[in-house]
Parts: structure tokens; sequence; C-alpha cells
């Protein structure tokens, strides 16, 4: 099916014949997110309500000056707005790909995965609101329940992924050979991700070698004193954009079909083993600035 395809080819970045090749960066992402619309309203929506939340925790970062783990209080719910809109959308482009059988499916795994963010991006702001930490928070009774409830809608959003992968395995999406097989090893890599988060959750914290909080990279807050897994974490989810990218460059060069999917896959070898050696450095209590 994938009426988002045209948007892909040079002709359709550069304007319809009516419109100058030169057109600007606005006009082209204002297509990009009106065919989003068109392809798949349903996180379309979710992530038009993320930005919403975004602009609030900005609007609030200079009016509310709490601190939580050496950050202000409304820097980790934005950075968690922006992580998970750049998710959602990302996935509802690469799902467009999918022939038409398979669009039944994609509706029942979007409304799923738009129901999952949105609940766990909620219990951040709420927590962000109260003046704590969302996650590992078990200080109270509501402090636990509100992570209990983030870390069932979280683990929902896995098993969705886990179906979404089977389905780009079982059909072919439209596009080059790289870039199905960008997408194919996007989707599993960000499973990688997930599962360094569950790690996390084991070590009920983030920082190995010391409590969290401290001394962090500006904006970041990643250690710069004992290891971290967010940052291994960050890198896994984040496959999701960066494999499928490779793909799809790849798959537009003048290279033979086989050996761009062969340099997909080198790609993606390369890109799970940065994520491993910044797994097992964290794990080793290494902080990430003396690599």
């Amino acid at each position: 099916m994938s009426t988002s395809l045209p948007l892909k080819t040079p002709a359709t970045l550069a304007g319809t014949s009516s419109k100058p090749r030169t057109a600007s960066a606005l006009a082209v992402v204002a297509d990009y997110l009106r065919v989003l619309h068109r392809v798949n309203p349903v996180l379309s929506w979710a992530g038009w309500a993320h930005v919403a939340l975004l602009l609030v925790c900005i609007a609030l970062l200079p009016f509310d000056h709490r601190m939580v783990t050496g950050l202000p209080v409304w820097v980790k719910p934005a950075k968690f707005v922006l992580s998970d809109l750049l998710y959602i959308w990302t996935l509802a482009w690469l799902l467009a790909d999918l022939p038409a059988p398979a669009q039944r499916t994609v509706r029942r795994i979007s409304w799923a995965v738009a129901v999952s963010m949105g609940v766990e991006i909620l219990c951040i702001v709420v927590q962000a609101g109260r003046g704590t930490t969302s996650h590992f928070n078990g200080a109270t009774a509501t402090d636990g329940m509100i992570f209990s409830l983030m870390g069932l809608f979280i683990m929902v959003n896995t098993v969705v992924i886990i179906w979404a992968v089977f389905l780009v395995w079982q059909h072919r999406l439209h596009g080059s050979e790289a870039y199905v097989w960008g997408v194919r090893l996007g989707l599993a890599l960000f499973l990688v991700g997930s599962v360094v988060g569950g790690m996390m959750v084991h070590l009920n914290q983030h920082t190995v070698g010391a409590p969290d909080g401290g001394a962090g990279l500006p904006g970041l807050g990643w250690s710069t004193r004992a290891g971290d897994l967010r940052i291994a974490h960050f890198l896994g989810l984040h496959a999701l954009q960066a494999i499928p990218l490779l793909g799809w460059v790849l798959g537009r060069r003048q290279l033979q079909p086989q050996r761009a999917v062969l340099l997909t896959w080198v790609g993606a070898a390369l890109y799970t083993t940065a994520v491993g050696l910044l797994f097992a450095q964290a794990m080793h209590g290494i902080p990430f600035i003396r690599w």
C-alpha cells in the first residue's frame, strides 16, 4: 500500500512541477508530516500530542527551579518526550512501507504503541510535577504504583515491537533490498536497546558503581564518574532511525543490490558492536568519557 513512498523520491522532495526545485526545508518537512498523517493518523496524532507536551516542558523550565538527580526537574520529561516523538513518527513512517495485507496489523500495533507511549510519558510528567524521579522510584506507595504502571506499558510496547519485527520479516516492504534489510535490522536492534533498559530495571538504577545523579554530561546527565547504562540504551533504541537510514542511502547509490545489502549488514554489525561495548563498559563501572 505505502502511500508514503512517493515522498521518498527526489522528484517529490523537490516538489511538483508547479513548485520550484529549491523547495524550503520547512516545506519538505510539512509534506512529510502531511503524508505521515494520511498513512498513519493514530501515530501522527500521538506524535502531535508529544509536541504539545514538549512545548509545556520547555515553557516550565525557566520558572521551575527544582532539581531532580542533578538536573532541572523538567529536563528529563523534555528529553523523553522528544525521544518518544522521534520513535513514534519513525515507526509510523517505516510501517507504512508494508504492503496492504499487513496494514490491518499495523493499525493494531499503532494503537498499542500510541497508548503505551502516552501512559509512559504521562507518568514521567506527573512525577516531574511532583518534584521526584519517575524511574526506579519506590519511595512511597504512589511512586511505586506509577513506576510499575510505566513498566507495564513499556513491556506492552516491547511486545508489539516484537510483533512488528515479525511483520517486516514476513512481508516485503516497498523499497530497495538494502532499505528492506535496514528496517528489519533496525527494528531488531531497537529490541536490543530495550533489553539494556530491562537491565536497568533489574539493577533498579541506571548508574553502575555509584548512585544515580551527580556529575554528568551537560543536558544529557550521563554519568562522568561511573558507568551509565543509558548510553547503550540510547544508542540501541535509535538504531530504529540509523540503520533504516543507512539502508535507504545505500539503496539509492549506484551499487549492486547484493553489495548494498552486505554493507547494510556490516553497518548493523558495527552498530551492534558499539552498543555491546558501551554496555560492557557501563557494567564495569567505567564512565563514557574515559573511553
